[in-house]
């Protein structure tokens, strides 16, 4: 019988060890994932705005990144035209998980970014655009936007 109970306690703690790992290195890859393309990491919102007159007056880019640890974004980004850097605060903020049905056990992290009005017409040209944001315990993510995702930025900005 002690035998019996023994070998449950070995085994059953192996099991648990194994449960353990494995669970920690699926959230880890969650919250460490790569992608190709900034819209294919997280949820991106790009909008421009207009004056009455119909002339552009400035963009703002709101994105969404939902993940297990509780790392918060840091309140700076970069935006990359063709390799010219256009450094801007952000603002921030991280909802606690629950707060959102589809994302019920992570942390959602919001960023909201005006762009600089003289990126607006690099924007119009650029070839290539990269978006680099933080989190506080040291993860930068740098990712390029996709093909219909620069047309889509292109026709917001263009006049």
């Amino acid at each position: 019988m002690i035998v019996a109970i023994k070998r449950f306690l070995f085994f059953g703690g192996i099991i648990l060890m194994l449960a353990g790992v494995f669970g920690l290195s699926f959230i880890w890859s969650i919250d460490h994932r790569t992608a190709e393309s900034l819209s294919a990491y997280c949820r991106i919102d790009f909008q421009s705005s207009h004056t009455e007159a119909g002339e552009l007056e400035g963009a703002v880019l709101t994105l969404w990144d939902w993940r297990y640890d509780g790392a918060e974004l840091k309140p700076e980004a970069i935006l990359y035209t063709d390799g010219d850097a256009w450094e801007m605060k952000a603002a921030v903020k991280q909802s606690p998980p629950g707060t959102d049905a589809d994302h019920p056990y992570q942390n959602e992290n919001k960023l909201f970014v005006e762009l600089p009005r003289a990126s607006l017409p690099a924007i119009r040209k650029a070839s290539e655009i990269r978006f680099r944001f933080y989190y506080d315990n040291g993860q930068t993510i740098d990712l390029p936007l996709n093909a219909p995702d620069l047309e889509y930025w292109r026709r917001q900005v263009a006049q």
